[in-house]
């Protein structure tokens, strides 16, 4: 491993591989920050720098897609794709944000229109795994991280279902085929969301996500058997 510009550059041999592995970023903005970082690096060129300069980085990710984009999104797939990455539900949890708005007149009420939202969202979020998982190729997901700055309460355990539901389904899907990276852990501290949006990575919080991202495509066995939950630390 090395440092270049202060930041942590872990190294593989080669000839471990065998091939140039390509990693490919799917999902939304948490990926395509390049926008709100202005004059710093986004995730792309971060996980770049993570990553040993053999290995090759895909950008298919898009600012303001929900899961049910993703399956357009590997339309462009590159045939060499080795390592698939994807960060979504975010989206799909700002569209169903109407809900913290609603009336209601017992918790009862409250826990049924979020169970609504959820299962919802479950489904989408299942048929997309199922897509990707087809391909046959090592699959990382992420959680949808809950530390943005001025995040009210009911935001946030409203956050907690759409979670739970990512937890759940990459844990099912079959053991040992995703890998899951818990940004909830990885960007906890306001510094690690953009000044331009706070739902936003910001350089920090991209710098953070990329050597999460490189540990795992560089480190993890996904033919062990088991789902391994990466968290940064």
């Amino acid at each position: 491993m090395s440092f270049i510009d202060g930041e942590l550059i872990l190294s593989a041999k080669p000839s471990f591989w065998g091939f140039m592995p390509h990693v490919v970023l799917l999902g939304d903005s948490i990926f395509d920050n390049g926008a709100y970082v202005p004059d710093r690096p986004a995730v792309e060129e971060q996980v770049r720098r993570a990553l040993p300069g053999d290995w090759k980085v895909a950008l298919l990710a898009i600012d303001g897609h929900t899961t049910h984009d993703v399956e357009s999104q590997l339309a462009r797939l590159p045939e060499d794709a080795s390592h698939l990455f994807i960060s979504t539900g975010g989206n799909d949890a700002l569209g169903a944000s109407w809900i913290i708005g609603q009336s209601v007149f017992s918790m009862e009420e409250a826990l049924r229109l979020l169970e609504g939202v959820r299962m919802e969202f479950a489904e989408a979020y299942r048929g997309m795994l199922k897509t990707v998982l087809a391909l046959g190729k090592p699959t990382t997901v992420c959680t949808v991280y809950d530390s943005v700055p001025g995040l009210g309460q009911a935001e946030r355990a409203a956050l907690a279902g759409f979670n739970e539901v990512i937890l759940r389904e990459a844990f099912a899907a079959s053991a040992g085929r995703v890998a899951v990276i818990d940004l909830r852990l990885v960007c906890d501290q306001a510094s690690d969301y953009s000044h331009v949006s706070a739902i936003e990575p910001s350089a920090t919080g991209g710098s953070k996500i990329s050597r999460v991202i490189a540990e795992v495509a560089m480190g993890h066995d996904f033919g062990r058997g088991s789902v391994a939950v990466f968290v940064g630390r």
